[in-house]
């Protein structure tokens, strides 16, 4: 009954058209009366407490490193090294769009943010060379998702504060299966032009691969700083953001002089616009989850699963299930803070890694990023090339299966998971 309560009030407030973190506050309000037990002074403590997580602040430097990577020269970088390594095979665009998905994701961890960035710059260039609109746009969009799964990652920093789960063994543990994800993506693209009449590109000279990578040296150097910080730790999650965002605004103003001055307001009002938003649903699904907590929704969820506790294969793929329905119809900000309170304790009771757990639901909660009817990541990239969303849908669908078959790896395998992560020190 209390479960029915919380998702009636819940999705009651998305559909009358709610926004996520009001609907969340309304769904607290519920079971507190549910509960006999309602106080605004609660309520109010309870959302000043959900953001004063000193892991938190890892988000506003990770939006802000994100932001600066894009105006200031960063990304475009990246999309050259690929280029410059992969862009003559057959279909080369499509490989270039996936080595820069990879090595962007380690240097802003937002999949909307590196989809968009891909889409603005790959999508033109891949239709010149004589692919489809749709499926130009899909393998961006399939690409950008790989954003959450390799450090930094937003969406592993709002798992570990809702979960209580180390960030920093998150961080690591996601490095492999980000890399999988890129290459099923790469394979998939093979499979479908390893006949395709494509426009040829002629293979980069030494001269032209070393000065790419001469030049996007400082992009590529972010990611090694971060994971070998993070690998000997020399500094926490937070101070990797801080790190992140000085280190881009270093090589943006001072290196490449891409970012002026003058324009660095607007990168600060748009970071910071982005943060308001992320924070107030942080605060909001925190207040959610205490009252989750009295509720005891996580002993009632135990109760329903209990018929598959004793096979977690079983279980994974139940709980992936559940996290696949509500991901077509749900953003990842609000799946992690939502369902992470409930699922998580269902996991552990059954014997599950946590860290194993953890990086299974950010993949999946982020497959649903490309997923519709909501589907965010399609939106973005069919906005940002103003491609029609049918054609956007069906040029990501034989991608959604490559990271679909990736996922079911990782499920009926574990060790694909547990044995890198064990070897990068996130045991």
């Amino acid at each position: 009954m209390t479960i029915l309560i919380f998702l009636a009030a819940l999705m009651g407030g998305m559909i009358i058209g709610m926004p996520i973190a009001f609907s969340l506050l309304g769904a607290a309000v519920a079971l507190m009366f549910h509960l006999d037990m309602f106080d605004a002074q609660i309520i109010a403590q309870n959302l000043i407490n959900g953001t004063t997580s000193f892991t938190l602040m890892a988000v506003p430097f990770f939006l802000l490193a994100g932001e600066v990577m894009n105006a200031g020269g960063l990304s475009q970088r990246i999309v050259k090294v690929a280029l410059a390594l992969v862009g003559h095979k057959r279909g080369g665009l499509g490989y270039v769009a996936i080595v820069a998905s990879v090595l962007l994701a380690s240097l802003s961890g937002s999949a909307v943010a590196d989809a968009a960035a891909l889409a603005t710059l790959l999508v033109p260039m891949m239709m010149a060379a004589g692919h489809s609109q749709g499926q130009s746009c899909g393998l961006v969009s399939a690409g950008g998702i790989i954003g959450p799964i390799i450090p930094p990652s937003i969406p592993f920093i709002l798992f570990g504060v809702a979960g209580g789960v180390s960030i920093s063994k998150l961080f690591l543990a996601g490095i492999v299966p980000g890399i999988l994800m890129g290459g099923g993506l790469a394979f998939t693209w093979w499979f479908i032009n390893r006949k395709a009449d494509l426009q040829l590109t002629e293979k980069a000279a030494p001269g032209e691969l070393t000065a790419a990578l001469k030049e996007g040296v400082w992009a590529l150097m972010l990611p090694a700083i971060i994971i070998f910080g993070l690998k000997f730790g020399i500094f926490t999650p937070t101070e990797a953001a801080v790190v992140a965002a000085v280190y881009a605004l270093f090589v943006a103003l001072v290196i490449y002089r891409e970012l002026k001055i003058t324009q660095l307001f607007g990168v600060l009002v748009t970071a910071t616009k982005s943060t308001g938003i992320v924070m107030f649903l942080v605060a909001a699904a925190m207040t959610a989850a205490w009252l989750i907590t009295i509720a005891d929704l996580p002993g009632q969820m135990v109760e329903l699963l209990t018929p598959l506790m004793g096979n977690q294969t079983l279980l994974m793929l139940a709980i992936v299930a559940i996290l696949f329905a509500v991901g077509c119809v749900m953003d990842l900000s609000p799946i992690i803070l939502i369902l992470t309170p409930v699922l998580l304790p269902v996991a552990k009771q059954a014997g599950i890694n946590e860290i194993y757990f953890g990086v299974v639901f950010i993949v999946c909660g982020s497959v649903g990023l490309i997923t519709p009817p909501v589907g965010t990541v399609l939106n973005v990239v069919a906005g940002a090339t103003k491609s029609d969303m049918t054609k956007v849908v069906k040029g990501v669908s034989p991608f959604l299966l490559s990271h679909l078959a990736v996922l079911t790896l990782m499920i009926l395998f574990p060790a694909i998971v547990t044995v890198p992560a064990a070897f990068l020190g996130a045991r």
